[in-house]
């Protein structure tokens, strides 16, 4: 079987990923610094005689003793409240990161998966998203931090893949939701869930005609898992194309939790994209995916995990 390293494996998606390698028979290493991550994240596998934990920092020399088949590079502070507090770190590893990870597959001869993002795209001029444009993004705005560092990130893989005949993938992925996000960590969705669930305002930004379009994370781990086992070589967004407003999210959080909570409105962050709605014509045509989680099925699974996170701390866990 399988031995996978997976970088950033005790964050939301990493985990997901450990947990879904393992059940396809994998041995995992889930490397993570829990800078942003959370052993607690991959607790309920620890006792897996298939899984290991690594607390190390990708962007310092990466060796791992004997074989490896696979790696999936996922480390990266992820939300934009993480990479405008920790801005040189997230350019490090999406940098310096790559570059180790990249390093260490082709020295153990391993297929390797960036963990890319829509965010390549910036504030797009063209809408929804094809694989093909190249994007609009500020590389000295507060948020090119991250998206500059991922489209380094993808010019040094296929850099590797051309130069060095490496076996690699890229996945641009689209806003993904889903139990294990950080309750804190400053995206929409928890956001939105934290304050519904405690009564408060849910807070909006500019006239919040922006919209968004949320891939559940099973539909998400799938379409990961069937790039990495493919051939395809070039980015593939994977993400839901199932578009809404953030003011319709808002609505929707609002009806599925059940609150009397109002919307309040606060000025638009800088940089923050209108519009994010993923084309996935070839990854329904190279991988035969789409995604099949209804938002109400997920969001109603997201808003469950998040009350069991309430209900832990009432409890003094």
């Amino acid at each position: 079987m399988p031995r996978t390293l997976v970088t950033g494996g005790a964050g939301f998606l990493g985990s997901h990923l450990c947990e879904a390698l393992l059940s396809r028979g994998h041995s995992v290493i889930a490397m993570d610094s829990l800078l942003t991550g959370a052993a607690s994240n991959v607790g309920h596998l620890i006792a897996n005689p298939k899984f290991e934990l690594v607390d190390y920092d990708v962007t310092n020399y990466l060796h791992v003793d004997g074989e490896l088949d696979r790696i999936l590079h996922f480390a990266s502070p992820a939300s934009p409240v993480d990479y405008l507090e920790m801005p040189i770190h997230t350019l490090k590893v999406g940098a310096l990161g790559t570059h180790k990870a990249l390093g260490l597959a082709k020295a153990k001869g391993a297929r390797f998966l960036l963990a890319s993002t829509s965010e390549v795209y910036g504030d797009p001029l063209e809408h929804p998203q094809t694989e093909s444009y190249w994007g609009n993004v500020n590389p000295i705005g507060v948020r090119g931090v991250y998206d500059e560092a991922k489209r380094f990130g993808e010019a040094l893989t296929m850099a590797y893949h051309r130069a060095h005949g490496l076996e690699t993938r890229i996945v641009r992925i689209f806003n993904t939701y889903g139990p294990r996000m950080r309750a804190g960590d400053g995206r929409v969705l928890p956001n939105f869930i934290n304050q519904a669930l405690r009564g408060e305002p849910l807070t909006v930004y500019g006239d919040a005609s922006q919209t968004r379009s949320l891939c559940y994370v099973d539909d998400l781990v799938a379409g990961i898992l069937a790039l990495l086992e493919g051939d395809f070589v070039e980015p593939v967004n994977i993400g839901n194309p199932d578009e809404i407003t953030i003011m319709g999210l808002a609505e929707e959080v609002i009806a599925a939790t059940g609150t009397k909570s109002e919307i309040v409105t606060r000025p638009l962050p800088e940089d923050d994209p209108k519009v994010r709605q993923p084309n996935i014509a070839r990854a329904r045509e190279v991988l035969g995916w789409e995604p099949k989680v209804p938002r109400s099925v997920g969001l109603g699974r997201t808003i469950d995990y998040f009350r069991s996170l309430m209900t832990d701390e009432g409890k003094g866990a």
